[in-house]
């Protein structure tokens, strides 16, 4: 029995996994508020307490940088160590990793149907990428060795903005006089989301609607402002997912870039999958490709959706598989 994790700021998703046949066969799955929990053994013990069953070997993909096995949560109060976890969970075989490495891991184990395609060109073998946006923004690599992936973490999603264009060097100075350092993250996750927002308002882009205001001061702004823009019932909520998705799609082009991921990129994360009416349109792929000399390469890389949300938890157990089967960090 595999007890695998998806950890991130907003959701704490805890599942039993069974091998059967050669594929991992989901036992059963519980969610958590991560925010209501002082502590991540807390979610663990609650789990375990619920369940008859134990776990042979754990893993927790966790929003944040595991470093010799303790990571500090990016946008949690959180500070995990796998030692110590071990112990409070009794289970010896207990392994941490970075929360996109989790979904790195799951991308071998999608069906057909866990994908929509924005950019379909035929299959190549080679490296693979995974960028995603929720609470924060994540990025993951996928090494091809000549005979299979390894995976591995980054924290790319915290490199710096490069702004494109009069309206986002704006943006990037909008920001600069409120965070000091602009990261990708500022702006490609929920809460950027709403920073871009805010951004056009204050420059009275567009007329808010009234009561709007309202809206925002709910428990999930990121949320009204998407849903709106979908609805279009909100020309300023329109601009702001405009100018976030193109934003995402030049990062998205560059983490192309820089893992040479002519095997594919993968789009996750708790967003992509909400907003894809807006991802199909043109603007995505056309921030993507514009990348001066270098676009004939990112033409040939195929971009993909995943829409399973159980692909961290799926990559988590597959990693617990294969590490605990023969203590290789490469995918079976």
């Amino acid at each position: 029995m595999i007890l695998a994790g998806d950890i991130g700021g907003t959701n704490a998703r805890l599942a039993y996994f069974q091998p059967q046949n050669g594929n991992l066969q989901l036992v059963s799955e519980q969610v958590f508020p991560s925010r209501e929990y002082r502590d991540f053994s807390e979610i663990v013990s609650k789990f375990l307490q619920q369940s008859s069953a134990r776990p042979d070997v754990a893993c927790f993909g966790i929003a944040g940088p595991v470093h010799n096995g303790r990571v500090e949560t990016s946008n949690l109060p959180w500070i995990i160590e796998q030692s110590r976890l071990a112990k409070q969970i009794q289970l010896p075989a207990t392994l941490l990793i970075n929360d996109l490495e989790a979904s790195a891991w799951g991308i071998s184990a999608l069906r057909a149907e866990d994908l929509v395609a924005l950019h379909r060109v035929p299959p190549a073998v080679g490296n693979q990428a995974v960028i995603a946006p929720g609470t924060g923004l994540g990025e993951a690599g996928l090494f091809w060795n000549g005979s299979q992936h390894e995976v591995f973490a980054s924290e790319g999603g915290h490199t710096d903005f490069a702004p494109q264009g009069e309206l986002q060097i704006e943006l990037l100075r909008f920001l600069a006089a409120r965070y000091g350092h602009v990261s990708y993250e500022r702006i490609v996750s929920g809460p950027g989301l709403v920073n871009v927002y805010e951004f056009l308002r204050e420059k009275h882009v567009a007329d808010e609607p009234a009561g709007f205001v309202a809206q925002l001061a709910g428990s999930d702004a990121a949320a009204a402002i998407s849903h709106a823009a979908l609805n279009r019932t909100n020309t300023l909520a329109e601009r702001a997912l405009d100018l976030w998705i193109s934003i995402f799609g030049a990062e998205a082009g560059n983490l192309a870039l820089k893992t040479m991921a002519t095997g594919g990129i993968f789009l996750g994360g708790g967003i992509s999958p909400k907003i894809l009416p807006k991802l199909t349109a043109p603007a995505f792929m056309q921030s993507f490709l514009d990348k001066g000399r270098l676009r004939p390469l990112l033409e040939g890389i195929p971009v993909q959706v995943i829409t399973n949300d159980k692909a961290g938890l799926l990559g988590a157990a597959r990693c617990a598989r294969v590490k605990s089967a023969n203590g290789r960090t490469s995918l079976s």
